[in-house]
């Protein structure tokens, strides 16, 4: 009996034939779509102009983050233009915090420490009238 279930399980299994399938080619059309670039390239001015747009009509902090994340993503350094839009739509927002990082997200993007202090003095206008601080500011 222990010998006839032995020989029983060293059977081998027995499977059904696999479904052969039909490779069809893939359209050369949709390729040519797929691999290409739908995008054409955007100068400076009309990066700076989308985004001073994006930031005039942000309502709530998460679309606010979302277009600071996506506009210093960039390999550049945005305009004090689209920084003021932004600084506005965080106070609208009442997202001080935010603004204040800002900042500090301009300072790592620049050069060097005098194109950050450009940038403070440019912007100097609107901090003092929105009431914004940098983290120096704050913690001297």
């Amino acid at each position: 009996m222990l010998r006839a279930r032995f020989q029983a399980s060293a059977r081998p299994l027995l499977r059904a034939p696999r479904a052969q399938r039909i490779l069809k080619p893939f359209p050369t059309a949709v390729l040519q779509t797929r691999l290409s670039s739908a995008h054409a390239e955007e100068t400076f001015e009309q990066f700076t102009d989308r985004y001073v747009a994006f930031f005039g009509g942000v309502q709530d902090i998460f679309e606010l983050q979302r277009g600071l994340n996506n506009a210093f993503a960039y390999d550049l350094v945005p305009a004090p233009k689209v920084i003021e839009a932004a600084l506005r739509a965080a106070r609208r927002v009442n997202d001080f915090s935010t603004a204040v990082r800002i900042f500090e997200g301009i300072r790592q993007k620049v050069e060097n420490n005098g194109q950050y202090e450009e940038y403070l003095k440019e912007l100097k206008p609107v901090r003092d009238e929105l009431g914004i601080s940098t983290k120096e500011e704050l913690w001297a």
